[in-house]
């Protein structure tokens, strides 16, 4: 059975929860790996994380937002709890959102050092991008710290290991717990304020929702940069007793597979585009011996189920509903309770309410209050504004069931269009798109029409796509004709952030471009 979810349980520092952890399921439990093969248990990684932890201390300040730059590895695991040991804030750098984003980043949270590793950079070929940090802030590589870890520090991490509540920073659940930062979708990143308690409770409610396992391994391909990567991939699993197996990057669609199969991972955590990507390339018994795949941030595609099940089995790929302010899990399917189109039901200890939107009928924008609800949006200033009431505008346009057990997700109050006076889906349109063409990737925009106020524009990597097969299906399924893209534009490949979430920004320069140009 879930674990019941008590919320006196978040009342601790994430610091404090990660020794409860060890305490609950054994110091010598492994807890931590990743493609090096080197597990680590709960006592390697609260030693590991004062050890390296004192060290990043003498180069920091306390309360100083440190930024860290570096993929998902256990190496990144432990500078994240190494920080919080002695009350530095870890601030997620998302390596993939360009130079001008993470210049942003930086100067918003006010970053001063920035975390990071040769070997991360030269295989990566990140050179440019530090180049360019440079003149902001201070690069300080792990491996040279590493390196001047001596016998006073070792010293020190096995006497805080054996007593680390006394060792470590006090620090109040209400403190900082990360800084992260919005995807962009749809506009520029903002700076998102987690509390150590917002981090204890998302992990606290999931464990309530779904039966979890303390012998399963968590598989983890996404960026720790990305809210669903840490708490789902790290934070989650390592609260919970499970393994946190890290993997840097969900790219690495032939590697993956057989890893996953090797590790005997048991939950694989990604997005759709990724998941059919490794299925796609997977033998038949990679996959097979999971007991469950978690997609998040994309609609998971009917294909992308029937993918899964013809190749694997019994796998339930569950797609939930989260958000960077809401630390992120919202909602999710569970196991044995798991309803393709839906995201699931609301995490145990959250409220909701559903306001109308205008033309919108059948559905409401979603706000969300709870303990997994942000402290708030970063201020240049250095503050923080909270979230009115505590209630989070998600932006998102659901449908609820009247006992609040299924939500299904219409689409962002941002992604409709107003045509000829009629409301019309842009998610609805790209829905069109992937039925008539389910193995291509295709975004919907609406650019301005001097006749009908708006129309949709179809971008896609389907090369033969054509307006007349979106228009026949749309008849046989009697969707409105409104809702079909009459101007599609063809790309080698439609663009994707580093999370696998569609890039909207990008997109529309791109369809603004070609529209200058016609």
């Amino acid at each position: 059975m879930p674990r019941p979810f008590d919320a006196r349980e978040i009342e601790r520092s994430l610091f404090d929860a990660l020794v409860d952890a060890k305490t609950t399921f054994g110091p010598k439990k492994e807890i931590l790996e990743d493609q090096n093969r080197t597990p680590l248990s709960y006592t390697d990684l609260v030693r590991g994380s004062f050890a390296l932890g004192r060290r990043l201390s003498q180069i920091t300040e306390s309360g100083e937002k440190v930024g860290i730059l570096l993929p998902s590895s256990a190496g990144v695991v432990v500078t994240f709890f190494g920080l919080h040991a002695f009350g530095r804030i870890p601030t997620m750098l998302n390596f993939t959102a360009g130079l001008r984003n993470l210049r942003a980043a930086c100067k918003l949270a006010g970053v001063k050092t920035v975390l990071t590793a040769h070997a991360f950079i030269e295989q990566g070929k990140l050179h440019d991008l530090i180049d360019a940090l440079e003149d902001t802030a201070k690069i300080v590589y792990l491996e040279e710290v590493r390196s001047k870890i001596g016998l006073a520090d070792k010293v020190f991490a096995l006497a805080a290991g054996m007593a680390p509540k006394l060792f470590a920073a006090k620090t109040k659940p209400s403190d900082p717990g990360v800084i992260l930062f919005t995807s962009g979708s749809f506009g520029a990143p903002r700076g998102v304020v987690l509390t150590q308690a917002n981090l204890v409770a998302n992990a606290k409610q999931i464990a309530a929702h779904i039966d979890l396992d303390p012998n399963w391994v968590m598989f983890n391909p996404l960026p720790t940069f990305h809210c669903f990567g840490l708490t789902g991939g790290v934070i989650l699993p390592i609260l919970t007793g499970m393994k946190a197996f890290q993997y840097p990057s969900p790219l690495h669609t032939k590697q993956i597979p057989p890893l996953v199969k090797d590790s005997k991972a048991s939950i694989l955590l990604a997005t759709d585009t990724f998941v059919n990507q490794y299925a796609r390339s997977a033998d038949p018994g990679e996959l097979s011996g999971l007991q469950f795949i978690v997609c998040g941030a994309e609609k998971v595609r009917d294909e992308t189920h029937n993918l899964i099940a013809e190749r694997f089995g019994n796998v339930p790929v569950l797609e939930g509903y989260g958000a960077t302010e809401a630390s992120p899990v919202v909602a999710v399917n569970k196991p044995g309770d798991n309803r393709r189109g839906t995201v699931g039901g609301l995490l145990p200890g959250m409220e909701y309410r559903v306001e109308p939107v205008e033309g919108i009928p059948g559905g409401g924008k979603l706000l969300l209050r709870g303990p997994n609800i942000m402290a708030g949006y970063l201020r240049e200033d250095g503050g923080v504004d909270p979230p009115a009431g505590g209630w989070h505008d998600t932006g998102d346009v659901v449908a609820i069931d009247p006992d609040g057990t299924w939500i299904t997700i219409k689409g962002r109050v941002k992604r409709f269009a107003k045509i000829g006076g009629e409301m019309v889906s842009l998610t609805a349109a790209e829905d069109l798109a992937v039925s008539v063409w389910p193995n291509e990737r295709h975004a919907v925009i609406s650019m301005p029409d001097p006749k009908k106020g708006e129309r949709l524009v179809l971008v896609t990597d389907r090369h033969d796509a054509a307006v007349d097969a979106l228009l026949k299906h749309a008849q046989e399924i009697g969707a409105p004709e409104l809702a079909v893209p009459r101007k599609i534009l063809k790309v080698s490949e439609v663009p994707v952030l580093g999370t696998g979430k569609t890039d909207y920004v990008a997109i529309q320069r791109m369809a603004d471009a070609q529209a200058k140009a016609a």
